[in-house]
């Protein structure tokens, strides 16, 4: 008897999910847990593992479709087994198109929503297609219109495998890879903040007498715009920039590299200032609170937030209380939450809980940044990049490794005094001697 595949729910707020990659097609066989499509949610993005082991019957939800949870997706049974005969277009719960999709459960301002119907260049067939964010890719590295492909997804929608199968039939699949990614360009010859740059994205190419291209926003990209509006329009964003010099740091860090290394550790300068940002939250316990109606709350554990820029977006995986790791710990579960962010094996509850966030412009080179404050947390801080610049030390100058350091934080209740004091305590204990 066939296994039904549903959407799961990936936390208790969340009820729907959008199919960002069918990672087998119909007809392969499949291992119980192996991971067998891609899901983009409000809080994460993930892989789905096979509820049971056969060949994979049938796709019932197309990729770059958002359906409630609990919807079936697709049908695994055994070999040689008929596929059910089709509920009717999966009335009970009908397919979303990403135009559809509800808005994250926040009092957000209105966002204009991006819609999953794309309307493709007129060029082609004066149509308009249907495609998933997948495909307008797809289509976008290679130049390709994609109002020229026949769909043959639900209404005509253009799939992943109509676009590749096109690029093989015209010839293109070979003569057009993703081009090498460009080594990021050393803004200064002290070292950055480290953590890993991401791949640039392709150069966007427009098709033959166009001067647009449209494509639709990603899940991901949308809840953010919900998110930071919503943010924009709950807290009063007021920001203060501290410099800092790192000369201690950087002894320190270069002193504990091989003891790190032995742990199999990349130790990077991101856990120096965790621990210096906890450190500040004791001694300025408003700034680890959050705003309740009227009422302020405090929280006893710093949940450290850890801002991963992704491909297409960005996402705040979550280091439980940091409060009560040593620097291993907190460079250990940095790695671990950020690769993987990184690969798509993110839980919901790795993003959920944070109390502070630390974001880290420096590594792009940028000087220093103001970042919108994540709710419902008070104060975010942004990393600058660190640069070899002479400053006066007593009566002389010298060069050393400075780095900006900003806190956006919520003047509805964190007023400018505390906020630097808050900074002046991180200053503090990152200039620190061990001597």
């Amino acid at each position: 008897m066939a296994t039904d595949v549903i959407m799961p729910q990936m936390g208790e707020s969340i009820a729907e999910g959008t199919i960002v990659k069918w990672l087998h097609s119909v007809g392969d066989k499949i291992q119980r847990d192996e991971p067998l499509f891609e899901i983009s949610t409000d809080k994460v993005d993930a892989e789905i593992p096979s509820p049971s082991e056969g060949v994979l019957l049938e796709i019932l939800v197309q990729e770059g479709e958002t359906v409630e949870i609990n919807t079936i997706v697709g049908r695994i049974g055994a070999e040689g087994e008929a596929a059910s005969a089709p509920a009717p277009a999966p009335a009970a719960a009908p397919a979303k198109t990403s135009q559809e999709a509800a808005p994250a459960p926040v009092a957000a301002a209105p966002v204009p929503a991006a819609t999953g119907t794309t309307p493709a260049p007129a060029a082609g067939r004066g149509r308009f297609v249907r495609s998933s964010p997948v495909v307008q890719k797809i289509a976008a590295e290679h130049g390709v219109d994609v109002s020229l492909i026949d769909g043959t997804g639900t209404g005509g929608r253009v799939t992943k495998k109509d676009i590749l199968g096109y690029l093989d039939n015209v010839g293109q699949a070979t003569a057009q890879s993703v081009p090498t990614p460009v080594a990021a360009a050393t803004v200064a010859p002290a070292p950055a903040p480290a953590v890993p740059a991401v791949t640039p994205a392709p150069a966007k190419t427009f098709p033959s007498g166009q001067n647009e291209v449209r494509e639709p926003m990603s899940v991901m990209r949308k809840k953010i715009s919900e998110h930071m509006t919503m943010s924009l329009a709950t807290s009063a964003h007021v920001y203060s920039v501290f410099e800092i010099d790192l000369h201690e740091v950087v002894k320190r860090r270069a002193a504990l590299k091989p003891e790190f290394a032995s742990e199999g550790v990349k130790l990077t300068f991101l856990p120096f200032f965790i621990e210096a940002v906890i450190r500040g939250l004791k001694e300025f316990p408003i700034v680890n609170s959050s705003v309740d109606g009227d009422d302020i709350v405090y929280k006893k554990d710093s949940n450290i937030g850890i801002a991963v820029a992704l491909e297409n977006g960005l996402i705040v995986p979550v280091i439980k209380q940091a409060d009560q790791m040593n620097l291993l710990g907190l460079s250990k579960s940095a790695a671990d939450l950020a690769d993987r962010a990184r690969t798509k094996r993110l839980v919901p509850d790795d993003v959920q809980g944070g109390t502070f966030t630390i974001t880290n412009v420096g590594v792009f080179g940028g000087l220093f940044g103001m970042p919108i404050i994540n709710q419902p947390q008070v104060a975010i801080m942004g990393i600058g990049t660190i640069v070899k610049r002479p400053v006066v030390i007593g009566d002389a100058i010298a060069i050393r490794p400075i780095v900006h350091v900003s806190l956006s934080y919520d003047h509805r209740i964190v007023d400018g005094a505390d906020a630097s004091r808050f900074l002046g305590v991180v200053k503090r204990e990152l200039e620190k001697s061990d001597a």
